[in-house]
């Protein structure tokens, strides 16, 4: 298995949804009995949590504003879950593999995050709701379709990462005026609560 893709794929998800992205490396692992899956991503309890937690955010996901409250409480769980999930898959003996795929993970999971959630500031600006629902969507099925194809392919699942992360980056610099409204009015948002 090539870890450093893996781990690439794995961070650029984690930035997405970190609880689908353990969720479904976990049941990978276990029903599809894959080698190279931590024991830790499919133990029963983890599954059944990260199972809740993804279906929780999941529906937080698809409601304007109360998906970028979501996503600025996962600016400090992101990172951090890119970060174990690539140390995890180096497998953590203490050498330096593990440290850097950390670092891989968590940078890559950043950038992905912070691409993601300015994007939805932009589209939280939309006066309907079906732009937001259909984002929100869109970045559940890249999510799934990257995880899913970075167990057994994983140079090909960092290849879609990057281009998706490429595509969600310069998306986002291309929203950069509706991004700055999306924040003031989720400020005001948040203000009335």
């Amino acid at each position: 298995m090539d870890v450093a893709a893996l781990t690439f794929a794995g961070g650029w998800a984690s930035g997405i949804n970190a609880y689908a992205t353990v969720f479904l490396i976990g049941m990978i692992g276990r029903f599809g009995h894959v080698a190279g899956v931590p024991e830790g991503f499919q133990r029963t309890d983890v599954l059944v949590i990260m199972g809740i937690l993804a279906l929780v955010e999941f529906f937080a996901d698809k409601i304007p504003y109360l998906d970028s409250a979501w996503d600025a409480v996962s600016t400090f769980i992101r990172p951090v879950a890119g970060a174990l999930i690539g140390a995890l898959l180096a497998g953590a003996s203490g050498d330096l593999l593990p440290m850097a795929m950390g670092a891989l993970g968590g940078v890559t999971a950043l950038v992905s995050h912070a691409a993601k959630s300015g994007i939805r500031l932009a589209v939280n600006t939309s006066p309907e709701p079906l732009s937001n629902i259909g984002a929100s969507l869109a970045g559940d099925a890249a999510l799934i379709t990257v995880v899913s194809l970075a167990i057994t392919y994983p140079v090909q699942a960092a290849i879609l990462a990057a281009i998706l992360l490429i595509g969600t980056i310069a998306l986002a610099i291309l929203l950069l005026a509706q991004i700055r409204k999306g924040l003031a009015v989720f400020r005001s948002w948040l203000a009335s609560r």
